[in-house]
């Protein structure tokens, strides 16, 4: 964030990356940035400081006199005005002068954007945490590890609710259409599909609420938490959701103490600022292989911290999210679609098979399951009629019933 400090040498600015700093980090950054040294500094909200003539005078404002008082307990956020008075001199830095012809450079408008488009860290996420149904994470883990091997990328999106406290929580993972490779994620998306997911999801009282994807092997050589790619499509994910608590999931492997290997969750949201950049089209979207794949390229200069760059670390748009675990309400039994396996009416009649113990909503409580039925039903009726038992665990119609047993045995 940016402070603005009124002297008697007239109003300047102090770039703050972090909005719990000290009455004393404070000073630190005056001193490197505006050259005053910290014991010659008093600070105030109070500008009649700048009205105080000896010590004794500037020692009666002690708003800000504690040095271990956060800023932000002091009411001071991004744009406030702290004033300074300061014993001895210091030489101020006037402003760089650019000869262009006999009136100096023009600035153009995107001149002018660009001075002011900061990218700063985002301390905290929208959403207070996101837990993972531990059946659905161990489905998509298991699947890119066993059988992928980490060898190629995977990725779906993440199905469950924001509940009131902003936690979010994830009950399903449906996979698209898909190619992926050791460094990039192709999502084949097939709009009659999703709209199939949709209609399930409405009627389980779920929604989309984020993108999960794996890290290769080979990644785990390179020097980032996500690569440049990675950002330009979790961010246009982000963007095109609509949701302030939309989460970014990283599932990889990584060397635990004994040599082996462990598979581990990460959670981000893309921040604010990376997601308005990635819509106003800041973001240069080739990602050649000539670029350092732990920064991101822009289109024209922005401010990090106090220089100008075309350049900014990835890790600058990530806001770390907390992760839990539960059980839902669905299983992750059922063969998942759009996997190296077609899913086919011998897969249902083996679950079914399988459960025959259970009651019969017990039986298709199971998202995967329910997208094979969908193909098969109305849209508009029967898939949210069907996901509706499954929502409130009430009987299945016979009708339906009969209908899915007669698909079973069919096969």
């Amino acid at each position: 964030m940016m402070i603005r400090v009124r002297s008697r040498d007239g109003l300047e600015r102090v770039t703050v990356d972090n909005s719990h700093i000290t009455v004393s980090g404070f000073k630190t950054l005056i001193e490197n940035q505006l050259r005053v040294p910290v014991p010659n500094q008093t600070l105030s909200t109070n500008q009649n400081l700048l009205l105080a003539k000896t010590l004794d005078d500037r020692n009666r404002f002690t708003d800000m006199s504690n040095p271990q008082s956060p800023i932000s307990s002091i009411g001071i956020s991004h744009g406030s005005i702290i004033y300074l008075a300061y014993e001895g001199e210091r030489s101020v830095a006037g402003p760089a002068i650019h000869q262009a012809g006999s009136f100096g450079k023009k600035m153009t408008m995107d001149d002018l954007i660009a001075k002011q488009m900061r990218i700063t860290r985002q301390e905290n996420p929208h959403c207070d945490s996101v837990s993972f149904d531990r059946d659905a994470a161990n489905a998509f883990q298991h699947y890119v590890n066993e059988t992928l091997a980490f060898a190629v990328k995977r990725g779906g999106f993440m199905y469950g609710s924001v509940l009131d406290d902003g936690k979010v929580e994830v009950n399903f993972i449906y996979e698209p259409p898909q190619q992926g490779t050791e460094e990039h994620l192709i999502l084949l998306r097939d709009p009659d599909e999703e709209n199939l997911v949709e209609a399930i999801a409405l009627g389980l009282g779920m929604r989309r609420v984020g993108f999960i994807f794996t890290q290769t092997i080979g990644q785990n050589k390179k020097d980032y938490t996500m690569s440049n790619s990675e950002i330009l499509q979790a961010a246009e994910l982000h963007g095109q959701s609509g949701l302030k608590e939309w989460v970014t999931a990283v599932v990889k492997l990584e060397v635990n103490e004994d040599g082996g290997a462990d598979v581990h969750f990460e959670a981000f949201q893309m921040s604010d600022m990376c997601v308005r950049l990635f819509k106003e089209g800041w973001f240069e979207t080739d990602c050649g292989e000539g670029f350092d794949p732990k920064l991101s390229r822009m289109k024209k200069d922005v401010m990090v911290g106090v220089k100008d760059t075309k350049e900014v670390d990835n890790d600058f748009f990530l806001v770390v999210v907390k992760i839990m675990d539960h059980q839902g309400p669905l299983s992750s039994a059922f063969p998942i679609e759009n996997r190296n396996t077609p899913v086919t009416m011998k897969a249902l009649k083996n679950h079914l098979d399988r459960a025959k113990s259970l009651p019969f909503v017990k039986r298709i409580s199971d998202f995967h399951l329910l997208l094979l039925l969908a193909r098969f039903l109305d849209i508009n009726s029967d898939v949210p009629a069907l996901a509706e038992c499954v929502q409130s665990q009430t009987t299945v119609p016979e009708g339906y019933q009969l209908l899915i047993e007669s698909m079973a045995s069919a096969s």
